[in-house]
């Protein structure tokens, strides 16, 4: 494990924006980071990045230059794909020509007409398990539906409704605001089904005015600006490697 060669293990964590190099060698003296499952509480080993899984508290560290991951915040009226026959917008319109050259996946689909996030990765294997049942992370969606709503709507929908592919449900059901003739909702689900919260309020009879996707696992879009495009920080991509398992 240990590579006279290579970096001390305090730098590594501090280069992948765990903390200053100073709180890295106090973790590592605490006993809070492994490299390859065992764990290191001596400061001074040095690894190779390439050989080596280092994980903090739990968390693996990503070092791997090469891998690529971004959120994307969608407009209206723009495209799920990376390019479209038909001429519409679409992804690659807003990547600007960079990572232009590489095979960028898009995890999970938005329809046209919804907003939001959609993660934008070269790592197949996350982009695999992000859209896998298996590992189906929740989604927290923002609807906005004509109101006032009556009772027992959020419970219904947390109860399960009965769609022409199965029954779905919600997570959590939250009404956000409120203004004259309007209600934003925020909704929690782990379904990956097609048009899933459009179907759902259609079927108890408030179809959705705007819809907006604002997390995908743990990663937020917070107040990014439409239309852009940040990447994720290192911790981000740990947080979301560790939620599907990787």
């Amino acid at each position: 494990m240990h590579d006279p060669d290579g970096i001390r293990l305090q730098k590594l964590m501090a280069s992948a924006g765990v903390a200053s190099r100073r709180v890295c060698e106090d973790m590592i003296e605490a006993g809070r980071v492994e490299v390859d499952g065992q764990i290191i509480n001596e400061v001074g080993l040095r690894v190779d990045p390439k050989k080596v899984a280092i994980t903090v508290d739990g968390i693996r560290l990503q070092l791997d230059e090469s891998q690529v991951y971004m959120v994307f915040n969608k407009p209206k009226g723009v495209v799920s794909t990376m390019d479209d026959p038909e001429g519409r917008p679409c992804i690659s319109d807003f990547l600007k020509n960079r990572h232009g050259n590489e095979r960028l996946f898009h995890v999970g689909r938005l329809d046209t007409a919804t907003e939001g996030l959609l993660l934008l990765t070269n790592d197949g294997e996350l982009a695999n398990r992000l859209s896998h049942p298996k590992y189906e992370v929740p989604k927290t969606y923002m609807a906005q539906v004509r109101g006032p709503m009556g009772q027992g709507v959020g419970a219904r929908m947390r109860d399960g409704i009965e769609l022409e592919d199965g029954v779905a449900r919600v997570d959590s059901f939250k009404l956000v605001d409120s203004t004259p003739g309007h209600i934003l909702v925020e909704v929690v689900l782990h379904s990956g089904k097609n048009r899933i919260v459009r179907r759902l309020f259609d079927a108890v009879g408030y179809p959705v005015e705007r819809l907006v996707r604002v997390q995908v696992g743990p990663i937020r879009m917070n107040d990014q600006r439409q239309g852009s495009i940040r990447v994720l920080g290192r911790q981000e991509v740990g947080h979301l490697l560790a939620s599907v398992g990787l």
